[in-house]
């Protein structure tokens, strides 16, 4: 199955990265257990799905797929590799050399 858009994996990565901060904030707060018992899952299934789509992406470059792997921010920085307007590493068309 590939992805059309990274529209999914936008959703997804959002999700990671706002429960992430949700069971941080709650943990150095004041440590309620029906907040971690939520967003820990949270968390956790936004992450796979993350590092799952981005792999099943057939546009997505090496690097990405790494980052992904990367907890919290690994799916923004993926969709930012993702992106159509991204530039590619290593190109140097356009370049002038001084």
């Amino acid at each position: 199955m590939r992805l059309k858009s990274p529209r999914h994996l936008r959703v997804a990565a959002h999700a990671e990265l706002i429960s992430l901060i949700v069971l941080l904030a709650n943990v150095f707060t004041v440590h309620l257990k029906p907040v971690s018992s939520l967003t820990g899952p949270t968390h956790g299934c936004a992450y796979l799905f993350v590092v799952i789509a981005t792999w099943r992406f057939g546009r997505a470059p090496a690097a990405a797929k790494v980052v992904a792997l990367v907890p919290g921010v690994g799916g923004l920085l993926a969709l930012r590799q993702l992106a159509p307007g991204a530039p590619a590493r290593g190109r140097t068309e356009g370049v002038i050399p001084s």
